[in-house]
């Protein structure tokens, strides 16, 4: 999937327990990862992306699965109190697009600067 168990541990907190949405999470690691080796905001936002697609395709699922073990403060227990839709669009075209955009205007920012 390109994406570490530590960052899927990062951005199942950022989704379940601090309800950030893609432009939001995006945002969020802009900052916390901006010091990480490798990690410009390309790269940043192409894994934003792909979390929340692969998390769109399967969100369905969680409505459906056994109450899990307390393992995590994202775990999926309780989904009668879960308000959140299960059926999202896949592409995140309003979301994914204002992403697309700040990665354009950062990278001509950071290439004027250099």
């Amino acid at each position: 999937m390109g994406i570490t168990y530590e960052e899927l541990s990062i951005f199942g907190i950022m989704r379940k327990v601090d309800k950030l949405g893609p432009w939001s999470a995006y945002l969020r690691l802009l900052s916390e990862w901006k010091d990480r080796p490798g990690y410009g905001p390309r790269q940043i936002a192409e894994k934003v992306c792909r979390f929340d697609s692969s998390f769109s395709i399967d969100r369905h699922k969680l409505a459906i699965i056994t109450p899990s073990m307390h393992l995590s403060p994202y775990d999926t227990d309780h989904n009668k109190y879960d308000l959140r839709p299960f059926l999202y669009v896949v592409q995140w075209p309003w979301q994914f697009g204002k992403i697309r955009s700040h990665v354009e205007q950062l990278e001509e920012k950071l290439a004027e600067k250099n």
